[in-house]
């Protein structure tokens, strides 16, 4: 079995030797063992894993969010589950850029032709030349964040009034519509999402209370499959994907 110093293990994964301690520090990856003198040595397993740690690091998951997906039971399945929603993303965008393509060349052909462009062909022209759409997920993230940001500015405000002045009234006019509002935002959130199971690979969706209570990272949620009835970090995806 190979064993790595922490500046070979950081060569094999094209980070830095300050990352890798950083990890460890972390919680992330500790090394398998210690020499007399206090070196770090990692065995292959360890060199996998930190392979792993930097694979979802580029996905864009926090430190916090991996260390979570490694505790899970299947961390390789979870991962293979974000990789396929990418996938299935970035198809979906090269698909929209083709139709996209193809009306650009009809419309060209019409004018190259010195043809009335089509109503229709201009629609889509239209539709083109706008920003590109959000995917529905991003769409309910999007807005969770800004009304949750507007009702936290509120709450803020209302409080240095109160603070500040004495006046009570602001803060218990808002916080009641503040509290109504984040409790739309979450059932809306709730009835947007399901989530792939790692073990059996069936979308479901959750009970409310275990999804409002349960961990979560970003992109996943450790949840009990209604399939299979195995617990772990399930994966987040739109509802009418």
């Amino acid at each position: 079995m190979s064993k790595y110093t922490t500046g070979e293990l950081a060569k094999q994964c094209g980070i830095s030797v300050r990352t890798v301690q950083f990890y460890d520090t972390k919680g992330l990856l500790h090394p398998s063992e210690l020499t007399e003198g206090g070196r770090r040595l990692y065995t292959d397993a360890d060199l996998k894993q930190m392979k792993l740690i930097c694979l979802l690091k580029s996905l864009g998951l926090s430190l916090e969010s991996i260390k979570g997906i490694l505790q899970s039971e299947h961390p390789e399945k979870v991962l293979l589950l974000l990789l396929d929603e990418q996938e299935k993303q970035l198809d979906a965008e090269l698909a929209e850029k083709a139709e996209q393509k193809k009306t650009i060349a009809a419309a060209r052909a019409c004018l190259e032709k010195t043809q009335a462009i089509p109503e229709n062909l201009q629609s889509d022209i239209e539709r083109i030349m706008m920003e590109n759409r959000k995917r529905k997920l991003r769409r309910v993230h999007l807005t969770m964040v800004l009304w949750g940001s507007l009702c936290t500015i509120a709450e803020v405000i209302t409080l240095m009034v109160w603070g500040f002045y004495g006046n009570w009234i602001p803060f218990a006019v808002v916080l009641p519509i503040a509290i109504a509002i984040c409790t739309l935002l979450t059932r809306m959130y709730y009835r947007s999402t399901v989530y792939l199971c790692p073990t059996c690979g069936a979308a479901f969706r959750p009970v409310f209370r275990e999804f409002l209570f349960a961990g979560h990272t970003p992109k996943t949620r450790k949840l009990t499959c209604t399939h299979c009835g195995k617990k772990d970090w399930c994966v987040e995806t739109a509802e009418d994907q």
